[in-house]
């Protein structure tokens, strides 16, 4: 297996990650990636930096899966609520927001297709992680339906992560 490694982390970052706030700062950018907010990290990094600088333990492991859950679960959360009150062309519009138009109707159609089951399964997948929060803000669909399936989609992605940097010998370096 290769080393996945992470040359660019903020130092700042990972003062605060190996500082006794670390459980609140993961909690933080957490929220900021389930919003679409974090533009300093890639979000597939942030469960396995803070099991390499918080600790990488099973009460640890386990506890910064529980964090990253619910807090990328209040973000995909407010911006699931932001859409569904501003709507798709305010969201859009705004520069934090990663998707152009036309790709956003890609994955309108996805929601289309597959229903809610779709924000879950997208929640698991790299890259488009999340991004079903926007269709599902514009459907009818139940606030409460959204976050159950938001966050069983986040238990799955945020496990995988720390199963494989926990099982998999601490792959992640940094250089």
């Amino acid at each position: 297996m290769g080393l996945l490694q992470l040359e660019e982390m903020p130092t700042w970052l990972e003062s605060l990650f190996t500082s006794e706030f670390a459980f609140a700062v993961l909690f933080g950018i957490c929220i900021l990636e389930g919003a679409m907010m974090l533009r300093f990290m890639p979000s597939e990094l942030v469960v396995p930096s803070a099991l390499a600088l918080i600790g990488s333990s099973i009460p640890e492991a386990l506890a910064i899966v529980a964090i990253a859950v619910i807090g990328t679960t209040i973000g995909q959360t407010v911006l699931f609520y932001l859409v569904r009150r501003a709507g798709r062309e305010y969201v859009i519009q705004k520069r934090w927001f990663p998707l152009t138009e036309s790709r956003l109707e890609r994955f309108d159609g996805w929601f289309d297709r597959w229903g809610a089951i779709a924000v879950a399964a997208s929640n698991t997948m790299l890259v488009v992680r999340g991004l079903l929060t926007v269709p599902a803000g514009l459907s009818e669909m139940n606030g409460r339906s959204f976050i159950v399936l938001s966050a069983t989609g986040s238990l799955s992605f945020q496990s995988i992560l720390a199963g494989l940097y926990v099982l998999g010998g601490h792959l992640l370096v940094f250089s």
